[in-house]
């Protein structure tokens, strides 16, 4: 249960009460939702570009708006500014070499980035990691949701004029910042997991600091539930705004939170379990109000589900090697490479040619923090992937962003944007 209270709860309506975006729609002087700069569409409306350089648009997004007056009769959303090449360029390097590029992509949460990658080239290869490094990955991927939820609540605190909510995220971002850097050694772009295992085992030093910030957690999210969920501006500025339709949502392919905000219980952790999850005890959050202030309430009330997980995980956590030891795909540890020949030209091997992946084509996809990332790779053999294909939350979830802004204000477009909470590396690749 979130901490809003029972009189706030009661009083919210559903979607189906609010009224559609359609009537809205008709309501204005044109049927026609199509961007048009025509002079006599000018003569009544008003064509207006947001971004794609913009504080409050999460990023490189340009969204070109089509106005009567202040309601948006239409948008269309270009997600082009940032593109990269990321896909292409996993096809011009080992499978080794390509991690520290996942980083890159929702640089919110770059360790599970590192998890999705990895597991779908251990997919390809038929490489099992023993149950450490399971739990591990787990313990790692949770605090990454953590990290990036708070980066989503702060964010849509401060599009709508809560900046000392913003303020308060950072802090607790910063704490796991130092657990990071303990754990992987760096701080932001970790480049921490490795194919068939990680870089390094977790420390006890980790671990002691991880449940530290478990103690402290429900102090911070009480205290943002006790700055926003009884706050009037706030709630009227989420409420009943951005409504997405369960059958909406399905079709546009939305995943994760912003799925779960319309009603649809979905989860990969649950409905296609990978690594240990199936030995976890979780719930998945959903909320039926398919509005901004419901897509809040699931990464806030996931917050406490996450460290539900990493507490379950760490006192459960066995002992053993944290790796495959599979000499022909995983890299050796340093050690073994300055004492054992073979270990030397292991290492060699792999990091220069790759490892050789049989001819075939997998995807393998996790539960993220913005929904599904999933890797479709396709090997023709080599040490390199013959195809890299990225399945991005971020990029699917804002395929609905121009249904969400027909028929609202243009002070609302900040606050549906944050709720859908996009990273615009990882939309545009």
């Amino acid at each position: 249960m979130s901490l809003i209270d029972d009189e706030l709860t009661l009083e919210r309506p559903s979607y189906q009460e609010v009224a559609p975006r359609q009537k809205i729609l008709d309501a204005l002087m044109s049927k026609d939702t199509t961007v048009s700069m025509d002079e006599d569409a000018l003569e009544h409306e008003m064509v207006l570009n947001l971004g794609p350089q913009h504080p409050a648009t999460h990023g490189v997004l340009r969204v070109l708006l089509r106005l009567d007056g202040e309601t948006i009769i239409s948008a269309e959303c270009e997600l082009g500014y940032l593109h990269r090449g990321y896909e292409k360029l996993a096809e011009n390097m080992t499978y080794h070499e390509y991690i520290p590029h996942t980083d890159r992509l929702d640089y919110i949460s770059p360790i599970a980035n590192n998890v999705a990658y990895c597991m779908a080239v251990e997919k390809l290869l038929k490489l099992e990691l023993p149950p450490r490094g399971n739990y591990i990955r787990v313990i790692c991927c949770e605090l990454a949701r953590i990290s990036s939820h708070f980066m989503a609540l702060g964010a849509l605190a401060m599009d709508v004029g809560a900046l000392t909510v913003f303020v308060w995220t950072m802090r607790e971002r910063e704490k796991l910042y130092d657990i990071f850097d303990v754990l992987t050694g760096v701080r932001f772009t970790v480049s921490y997991m490795r194919i068939g295992g990680m870089a390094q085992d977790i420390a006890d030093d980790s671990i002691t600091m991880i449940r530290a910030f478990l103690e402290g957690l429900d102090e911070a999210v009480n205290e943002i539930a006790a700055m926003l969920h009884k706050n009037r501006i706030f709630i009227e500025r989420t409420s009943g705004i951005g409504i997405m339709a369960p059958e909406e949502a399905l079709e546009l392919g939305w995943t994760g939170p912003n799925l779960r905000g319309s009603g649809i219980a979905a989860d990969l952790r649950r409905d296609n379990p990978y690594l240990v999850y199936n030995e976890l005890d979780f719930d998945v959050i959903t909320r039926t109000e398919c509005d901004v202030l419901a897509r809040y309430l699931c990464r806030f009330d996931e917050i406490r589900q996450s460290a539900k997980i990493i507490r379950q995980c760490l006192d459960k956590l066995p002992k053993g090697d944290y790796s495959s030891r599979d000499a022909k795909s995983v890299i050796p540890k340093k050690g073994e490479i300055y004492s054992s020949m073979e270990e030397l030209i292991n290492d060699f091997m792999l990091v220069n040619f790759g490892q050789s992946a049989p001819v075939g084509e997998v995807y393998h996809a996790i539960e993220a923090a913005k929904g599904e990332l999933g890797w479709y790779l396709v090997s023709n053999g080599s040490g390199f992937p013959w195809r890299s294909k990225i399945r991005s939350p971020s990029f699917v979830n804002l395929q609905g962003l121009s249904r969400l802004l027909e028929g609202c204000m243009i002070s609302d477009i900040v606050a549906i944007i944050g709720s859908i909470d996009p990273i615009m590396g990882e939309a545009d690749k």
